[in-house]
This record gives C-alpha cells, structure tokens and sequence, in this order.
C-alpha cells in the first residue's frame, strides 16, 4: 500500500458513487465512461480547475491544503470518518512513512478490564488485534487465552473463524466495520509490514474481505447495539460503547452492557458465573500441576 495509490483508489471511488444529479449538475447528454462524477465535474463542484485536482487524485500534490481538502470532502459529501481517512491520505504526518507503535497496555487498564465482572471489555490495537481481556469476554466473544497472539485479531477471526458467522446474526455488518477499521488504519500507516500482511491474509483466504476491501468504505462505530447468538446463553443483544485511550490514541477499550433488568442482562450475568468458575477452576488445575511438578 502506498499513500498516493491509497488516495488515487479513494476518491475514484466516492466519485463513483455521485451522479450529477445527486449534487445538483445537469447530465451532459451522450454515454458517460465513468460511473459517478466526472473529474471535471467533482473539479467545478470543490472549485478548482481540473488539471489540480487531476493532480491530487494522482498523488502528485505533495501535500494538499485544508481548504482543498474540506473543498473535495464537501463536494464528495464525505462523513466524519471518510474525511479523517481523506486527510490522513492528503495530508500524511510524519508516522505514515513508519509502522504503528508498539502496543502496551497500562497496569491500571488491565486491573479495569477485571474489576468489570459483569460487562465483557477488551482493548484493540491500530488493527483490531485484541490486547487485553477480561474473563466475560473471551467467554463470549472467544476464548482469547487459548489463542496465539497473532490470532487474537478480531478480523481474522470474524473472516477466518467459522463460528463468527454462527456468533453474529448480523455477520456481513460486523465484517464490513471490520473492514472499514482496517482501511482507516491504512491511512494512518499505509506502509506498516503488519498491516500489509493482514489484509494480504485475508484477501487470500476471504472473497467477501478482497471484495469490500476493494470498496475503500470506511467506519468507525463508537457505540450502539450488538447481537450474539453464543452457544450456550442462546441470543443476546447488548449495548456497545468504545473509548479511544488518551494517552494511547492507537487503542480502543470496547466495552458491551445489557439493558437492566432485561434477559440478556440476566444470561450475561449466567455466563459471567460460569466464566467464574472456569477461571477458579483452571487456577486450581494450574495449582495441583505445580504441586505434582515440585514432588516429582
């Protein structure tokens, strides 16, 4: 991935979702080649002539303006998330020419994430791979401690898992926001090996992934609804919050609550107790080992 192909890729394709009627220009008569806006006609909607921005969707303006950028982001009628991910492409900091930080997760977060017994919560990283957990997570959306690190990452599993399909009623959503995440990342840092090798992974080994990769849409849901249908609580919608760390801007607490007093508050409270018991279960376990281990 490259900034300026990153760029090229995105905004040929918010121009090809726009027809001059949606923005207000009559339809110049004849076959259009195109779908969606002309150059020229995206050039006349942001004002600017069309060698310029022939020029900026090509790459070859080192670095656009803010006014050009909020120009192309109006005529394009971008949202927030699609003119954050324009800006990063037309204007790259310094960090896209390296890859993202190491992730570390603070003492104090990791002590939250298991003083919140009955809410599942865990971290993201820049892209989605899963950092830190607690017990009612990975109990309901999977058992992260089983998994090598390079597995806890929620796209792989959500593509390349075949019990995410059975986990999530709404699959296709969970996996276009995926998606989405990952391609705001690719403009934070484009040239990142780690992110390079997981959207190659899943390309491979997803047609849906290489498909809506392709579609260059982003998203970035901070809050709302999610459904399960878990194996042993049966179905369950839960409230979703996500909170981008300050101090850590590459990392995302997501947390998931059930209405008070409804069912799914009382089966999250179920699978809690039997995570519970699980997790003093397996520390017994841990214990005996230890002791048989010392004796022998």
């Amino acid at each position: 991935m490259t900034v300026s192909r990153e760029l090229r890729d995105f905004l040929f394709s918010r121009r090809a979702r726009l027809r001059p009627e949606d923005v207000g220009l009559m339809p110049v008569p004849g076959t259009r080649r195109v779908a969606g806006l002309r150059r020229e006609e995206l050039a006349q909607l942001a004002g600017l002539s069309t060698d310029y921005y022939t020029r900026v969707e090509q790459g070859r303006v080192q670095r656009v303006s803010d006014s050009i950028v909020d120009a192309l982001g109006r005529a394009l009628r971008l949202d927030e998330h699609e003119f954050a991910h324009f800006r990063n492409l037309a204007q790259p900091a310094s960090t896209a020419k390296r890859p993202a930080p190491p992730q570390r997760i603070r003492p104090g977060l990791r002590i939250t994430l298991d003083a919140l017994s009955h809410v599942p919560a865990y971290v993201l990283g820049p892209y989605l791979d899963v950092l830190a957990w607690n017990d009612l997570a990975s109990a309901l959306v999977a058992d992260f401690d089983s998994l090598s690190a390079n597995e806890r990452n929620m796209a792989r599993l959500v593509f390349l898992d075949p019990d995410a399909r059975d986990l999530y009623p709404d699959w296709e959503h969970t996996a276009r926001t995926a998606v989405g995440n990952l391609r705001l990342a690719a403009g934070q840092y484009p040239n990142d090996p780690k992110l390079i090798a997981l959207v190659g992974e899943l390309s491979v080994q997803s047609s849906e992934f290489r498909t809506w990769w392709a579609g260059h849409d982003v998203r970035e849901r901070t809050f709302g609804t999610k459904s399960f249908q878990h194996p042993q609580i049966g179905y369950v919608e839960l409230h979703f919050n996500s909170f981008r760390s300050t101090d850590a801007p590459d990392q995302i607490l997501v947390t998931y609550a059930a209405e008070p007093g409804s069912p799914a508050e009382t089966s999250l409270r179920l699978l809690a107790s039997w995570a519970s018991e699980a997790a003093v279960s397996s520390e017994r376990h841990a214990e005996v080992d230890q002791v048989v281990g010392e004796q022998l």
